[in-house]
């Protein structure tokens, strides 16, 4: 079996004179960061590997987690399309794998990977720092295919104990 935790970085600043690339967390995203790091601790949500787009916004939201893991960086995730995204992950030999990227590549694959999408209402938009998890009947990331993927858990910031 094959877990993954898929999540989109957290909220970002928009400072005029910044490329996209290079934008960092804001104050919100920081939090909503804490409150993901706790929501992983307390459901047991250990990564094996984390994979990354190669953003600020990214890596600092992995950085932020405070996990210890392998981390892979990568600009193939910068704004991919979902093809992209499953194509990395099938490089993955973890069990367990961490993917953290942008919209809106990240929630169509996340809607793709599943058999059937978690009844919460923000799902379809996938907002910053949702994170699906979801598990595999593979022996290897190779032999992933959509739509086979169970929705264990799906969480938002806003709605994690010490978000307001």
């Amino acid at each position: 079996m094959r877990r993954l935790i898929l999540m989109r970085h957290a909220k970002s600043d928009w400072h005029q004179g910044l490329e996209d690339h290079e934008r960092p967390l804001n104050k919100r995203g920081r939090a909503s960061c804490t409150a993901l790091a706790a929501w992983l601790r307390e459901t047991g949500l250990t990564p094996d590997a984390a994979l990354l787009s190669s953003s600020m916004r990214t890596v600092e939201t992995f950085g932020r987690l405070d996990l210890d893991c392998e981390v892979r960086t990568t600009r193939a995730l910068y704004l991919a399309e979902p093809d992209e995204i499953v194509a990395e992950l099938r490089e993955e030999t973890a069990e367990t794998v961490l993917l953290i990227g942008h919209n809106p590549g990240i929630g169509i694959t996340a809607g793709d990977l599943v058999a059937e999408a978690p009844s919460h209402s923000r799902f379809a938009d996938y907002p910053t720092g949702a994170t699906l998890v979801a598990e595999f009947d593979i022996d290897a990331w190779s032999e992933l295919t959509l739509g086979t993927g169970r929705v264990v858990h799906f969480a938002i910031p806003r709605e994690l104990p010490g978000m307001e």
